[in-house]
């Protein structure tokens, strides 16, 4: 698995989610998603649980009306949002919150590793645009 990016697709494990969308008809991935990543805080979050919850994070705010960034890797989330047209309840938009406040904060896997490298404040600062593209 690779990461070739610091925003929310620029990575193996948020592109291989994005094409579970497909099967979806509801915000049930999402949900689970976040579900995944809001386990208890004690627990080191994993890399990969990081990653799926910033791509679901992304789908909420693109429901919202607040796309970002559009590129190959976001086309199958793109495409998805288009096409069921959900709008997402405040109490998801508000985990969606959580998921990010969680995945910023120790222990994190995916912030750990970010943390180490020169693009730290890139990553981050991409993260927090995502949080504030979502509406509460």
């Amino acid at each position: 698995m690779g990461t070739w990016a610091h925003n929310a697709f620029g990575n193996d494990t948020a592109a291989d989610w994005a094409f579970g969308l497909e099967e979806c008809a509801d915000l049930s991935l999402v949900e689970s998603t976040f579900d995944k990543v809001l386990k208890p805080e004690n627990e080191l979050l994993e890399a990969s649980d990081a990653e799926e919850g910033l791509a679901a994070a992304e789908v909420i705010a693109r429901l919202q009306g607040h796309w970002g960034e559009r590129d190959p890797f976001t086309e199958p989330v793109d495409n998805w949002v288009e096409k069921v047209k959900l709008k997402p309840s405040k109490a998801l938009a508000q985990k969606a919150h959580r998921v990010i406040e969680r995945i910023l904060r120790e222990p994190s896997e995916i912030l750990e590793s970010w943390e180490g490298g020169e693009n730290f404040e890139a990553w981050k600062k991409c993260v927090q645009e995502l949080k504030a593209r979502i509406d509460l």
